[in-house]
Parts: structure tokens; C-alpha cells; sequence
């Protein structure tokens, strides 16, 4: 269903649900024998399904599984191509340091197990999905090569329609958590210049196990929390602590003019307050100054 416009803006053009640092394991078992990853994913699925139609892509920016695991994949595909293929969204896989190559490849993408990086571009009614392999073999910190970025820039070299979406698992972006610091991306100042000018809207990353947004040559930087768990930026400066909670994922809608970023909680929580669709359709009904009237005007006042 089309989202109404009762104010300035319209609906967005495209609206991309991102997901990340799933770390599945084979037969869903607990990560650090805490984590229930696989309700976790569970819970995602669940509610972006109470989104219908309104998703043209589903963008999983990394650390699908934790080991690599071909069942691993196995479990993250079965959980989101279904969900994908009822919502009719595009379901783009991108590359994360904990996740390998071949088995990305053979199990995700249906394609022959490799363990070239996987770049790949996808295309979403005129708007550029570019996901991009920021990983290093048998390391955690990411990096792009001049074999990436001249890849990257031969990508972008002709402009989208509705410009274009780089999703990749390290986002150039600065973290308060210093440990990370040692696995951030290697390669920024040549990528900043491949991307500088070009028809970029906004850069998705994950890896950091905390929502957070930047900016990066002079683009929107949008990092999704993580399923499986999150980071305690609370913890003292000198530990790098995960938590069994606070978990989320992102809606990204883009714009003609802007891009907005979201950040969705995941769990069931018990609603406070609740305005049903029944209220919507009233407010739709009414004159701009009826709505105010109706919705804007504090209760007891004249």
C-alpha cells in the first residue's frame, strides 16, 4: 500500500530494508552458546513481513554466517528468499570478514563455489545496488585494492536513473570503540576519490554491531545494527563488550532529494499506544486544516 502524503514530502521513490552481522552457525546453534541467532532472525523476517509491498530490496551487508558454514547459508537463505519472494523485494547478499567466499557464492548466490571477491551490481527499478567485497582472506579488517576500486569505477562510470546504493560490510566511517579501529577499511582516500562526484546516494555498511551514521566524501554513511548481537558503547573505553540484546535492523527510503535512515528495534515488545489504520484513513479523509484540528490540537485546549 502507498504510503499517503498529509505533509511536505511524498512517499520515497525506493525503500531498502538492510540487514546485518547475522552470524549464523550450522544447525542454529547459540553464538557463544548465548545468542539465539536464528529466533533473532526469526523476529527480522516477522516484522519486515508487516511492511507488505513496500520493500524493493532486502540488503544483507555481511557476516551471514559466523564460521562460514555452508549450512550456515543455508539456514540465512531459507529465512529471507521466502520472505523476499512474498514481499517481491530484491534480495541482495553482500560479503562480510567472518563469511567465505566459495561457500557464499555456492550457497547463496546459486553460482560455482570461487574464491574470487564478490562484487556485484543489481539493478532495482532505476536505482544501482552495487554491493562491493571489502574482505581480506583470513583476516577480519576489510580493505579495497586497486583491483576493487578500478571495478567500482568502471561500475559507476555511467550514471543510474535513480542513482546508485554501495553496500559493503566495512563502512568508511569512524567508531568511538578502539579496538575496531584495528579492523577498519584499508583504502578510504582512494575509494573517497572513486566515489567523490559520482552518483552515489548513500553508502550501507554493518561489521560494527551498532546503528550509527556518518558521512564519507561528502556522502550519507548509514551502518544497520547487528541480528546477532550488539555492541555496549557504554562498556568501559578499554573493553570491547557484545551484549544478548538490543538488536536491530535499518530501513533506508530514498528520495528524489534525500536519502532517510531508520533504525527498526527487533523483539516483541508490548505497544504503549496504538493508532490503527481505521484512524489513517479518517485523517486521509479530512481537509489539511481538519487534520491539524483533529490530530495536531492538544487535548483540553480551544
Amino acid at each position: 500500500m502507498q504510503h499517503p502524503q498529509l505533509g511536505r514530502y511524498p512517499a520515497a521513490r525506493h525503500v531498502i530494508a538492510q540487514v546485518s552481522d547475522t552470524h549464523l552457525l550450522r544447525g542454529g546453534a547459540p553464538l557463544g552458546g548465548v545468542a539465539d541467532t536464528v529466533l533473532a532472525l526469526a523476529q527480522v523476517s516477522a516484522q519486515l513481513e508487516r511492511l507488505g509491498g513496500r520493500v524493493d530490496a532486502i540488503v544483507v551487508t555481511g557476516d551471514v554466517a559466523d564460521l562460514g558454514e555452508p549450512d550456515a547459508y543455508r539456514l540465512a537463505r531459507s529465512a529471507l528468499e521466502p520472505l523476499a519472494d512474498r514481499m517481491g523485494s530484491r534480495l541482495v547478499w553482500v560479503m562480510g570478514n567472518h563469511d567465505e567466499r566459495a561457500a557464499f557464492r555456492s550457497e547463496l548466490l546459486g553460482e560455482p563455489a570461487s574464491d574470487a571477491p564478490v562484487h556485484r551490481v543489481v539493478e532495482v527499478d532505476g536505482l544501482r545496488i552495487i554491493a562491493l567485497d571489502s574482505t581480506v582472506p583470513d583476516y577480519h579488517h576489510g580493505e579495497l585494492d586497486d583491483a576493487a576500486l578500478d571495478w567500482l569505477a568502471a561500475a559507476l562510470d555511467e550514471p543510474a536513473e535513480h542513482g546508485t546504493v554501495i553496500a559493503l560490510h566495512h563502512a568508511p566511517i569512524a567508531t568511538p570503540l578502539a579496538l575496531m579501529d584495528v579492523l577498519e577499511l584499508r583504502g578510504q582516500d582512494r575509494l573517497a576519490d572513486v566515489v567523490r562526484g559520482r552518483d552515489v546516494r548513500v553508502i550501507l555498511g554493518g561489521h560494527l554491531h551498532y546503528a550509527t551514521n556518518g558521512t564519507f566524501a561528502g556522502i550519507p554513511v548509514s551502518v544497520a545494527g547487528a541480528t546477532a548481537y550488539t555492541m555496549d558503547l557504554s562498556a568501559s573505553p578499554r573493553d570491547l563488550v557484545g551484549v544478548d540484546g538490543g538488536r536491530s535492523f535499518s530501513l533506508v527510503h530514498l528520495y528524489p532529494d534525500g536519502v532517510v535512515t531508520s533504525v527498526v528495534p527487533v523483539g516483541p515488545y508490548p505497544p504503549v499506544t496504538t493508532l490503527d489504520e481505521a484512524f489513517l484513513d479518517e485523517i486521509e479523509s479530512l481537509s489539511p486544516d481538519a487534520r491539524l484540528e483533529r490530530f495536531s490540537r492538544k487535548l483540553g485546549t480551544v
